[in-house]
């Protein structure tokens, strides 16, 4: 699942000055979200990052990174910003750097609820949700650049998320200004707020797939057990991504 935004360079969601619609965390329910699985789609242009992968103690990651990025400079550039992620919240082993990711590449204009500045590990609780949601920002960036008919390969990611959650599910009557299709002005102030106070994330319904519930994790040890899945293709025709569909190798 994407990051809840287009990518840079394409319109992003307004975030005008929302003071008086802002939402308190205590405001919110805390409750155990365990999803076994949930799903996250990316670009399959981005592979793991090998280092978390190689890692096997969180605590001696500074110490590798700093030897490896001084005679390879293409470390640094796929591990990202490590400085973003306290040492005590960092993943190391199998699926590590999908799960690390987000948290360490991170850009304006963030999503829902992360403004740029912080990542988050956005998920949703089935594929089709995770698909929804990933199909309108691919769209809406594709949209704003122009882009011809062209086809994005796509990655599944299939993991565990248990952790305690701000639960807004069932509550966009309640808290509307966090669902606002396109205005993220109080959601990603939420969000800061979340992480300011040490919060492990939020669980909402899904706005893109009525039905569908999302979670925004900020915190990577929420996630666990995460791997490969499916390879999809969005097709782009020029107006809208009409058709989706698995890619697989020919079995003669």
């Amino acid at each position: 699942m994407s990051d809840g935004a287009p990518a840079s360079g394409g319109s992003s969601p307004e975030v005008p000055d929302a003071t008086p619609d802002l939402v308190a965390p205590d405001a919110v329910p805390v409750r155990d979200v365990r999803w076994r699985p949930c799903y996250r789609v990316v670009p399959s242009r981005f592979p793991p990052i090998n280092l978390f992968e190689r890692v096997a103690d969180p605590a001696d990651l500074d110490a590798v990174f700093a030897v490896e990025a001084l005679t390879d400079d293409s470390v640094r550039a796929a591990v990202g910003d490590l400085w973003r992620v306290p040492p005590e919240e960092r993943v190391t082993g199998p699926g590590a750097g999908y799960v690390m990711a987000p948290f360490t590449h991170v850009a304006p204009p963030g999503g829902r609820f992360t403004d740029g500045t912080f990542g988050a590990y956005y998920a949703a609780r089935t594929l089709e949700t995770a698909v929804a949601e990933t199909t309108y920002h691919r769209a809406r960036f594709l949209h704003a650049t122009r882009e011809p008919p062209l086809e994005l390969d796509m990655r599944v990611l299939v993991a565990t998320l248990d952790a305690p959650l701000h639960d807004l599910r069932g509550l966009a009557a309640a808290h509307p200004a966090l669902y606002r299709p396109d205005d993220y002005g109080v959601s990603q102030a939420f969000g800061r707020a979340l992480r300011a106070a040490g919060a492990w994330g939020v669980a909402f319904d899904s706005v893109r797939h009525p039905g569908g519930e999302c979670a925004a994790v900020l915190r990577p040890r929420a996630v666990s057990e995460c791997r490969q899945g499916m390879h999809l293709t969005y097709v782009w025709d020029g107006a809208r991504i009409g058709t989706v569909y698995e890619k697989r190798s020919f079995r003669p």
